[in-house]
């Protein structure tokens, strides 16, 4: 059963890219939000660590012992991950799995794509 079912991903009509069009006020913010998250050593490394790891999920127990971090600090982490929609986690017994929202970094990517149309001509 999912821990979590609606996560707040990045809007369908947001984020063509930066350099087409000027954000609006709630895109921004929309995309600051998920920015921030990753604006974190720790939660970057741990998003690596999910998206690389065997079969694209992790359990939370292959997790906590690479960083010299407590278990309620590493669960913080993957808790602000989860509401930036990042990740996405199950619990499976008494484990909880994580893996990586594609939708989301796909997203994140296409923001920083130039259109190499228009600085061609330049």
């Amino acid at each position: 059963m999912p821990i979590q079912k609606q996560l707040p991903v990045l809007d369908q009509e947001c984020c063509a890219p930066l350099v087409r069009q000027p954000l609006g006020t709630g895109e921004a913010a929309e995309l600051a939000r998920v920015l921030k998250a990753l604006a974190d050593p720790v939660r970057l490394r741990l998003l690596s660590l999910i998206g690389a790891h065997e079969g694209g999920e992790a359990c939370v127990c292959e997790l906590t012992g690479v960083f010299d971090l407590t278990a309620p600090t590493i669960s913080h982490h993957l808790k602000v991950l989860r509401e930036a929609g990042l990740i996405d986690a199950e619990r499976r017994g008494t484990w909880v799995y994580y893996w990586v929202v594609p939708v989301t970094l796909n997203r994140l990517a296409g923001l920083f794509v130039p259109d190499l149309a228009a600085s061609s001509s330049r």
